[in-house]
């Protein structure tokens, strides 16, 4: 028995669950209290999602703005030479972070951080 696949606008074949397989799925997701299907009466609530606005702050401060790194860098001003700082921005994007890589290697601290 071969299944029923759904082909996407980019060209990508995604097969589709059987009924078998689609019940159990439901079931199971239906099982886990934090996580299951809509309704129709959600959907029908839902209609067209909410705006951001409209999301109570506490989830808000936590969906704004880029995700916090494990392990921040600290801006700094510095003073370069003229041909130095012309030769890594002719580099390419990511040179501060050459910059960055060259001074860790040359202080020979490899993956550590002081």
């Amino acid at each position: 028995m071969s299944k029923d696949t759904v082909k996407t606008s980019d060209g990508r074949v995604f097969e589709l669950p059987t009924d078998e397989e689609d019940a159990r799925i439901t079931a199971t997701a239906w099982a886990d209290p934090d996580a299951h299907p809509y309704t129709d009466e959600e959907r029908a609530a839902a209609g067209r999602g909410m705006l951001f606005s409209e999301l109570p702050p506490s989830l808000q401060a936590k969906l704004r703005g880029r995700p916090r790194a494990k392990l921040t860098k600290e801006a700094v001003k510095i003073r370069l030479d003229a041909d130095v700082l012309a030769a890594l921005r002719v580099s390419g994007d990511g040179w501060q972070t050459r910059i960055n890589d060259s001074l860790r290697a040359s202080l020979a601290l490899g993956g550590k951080f002081l």
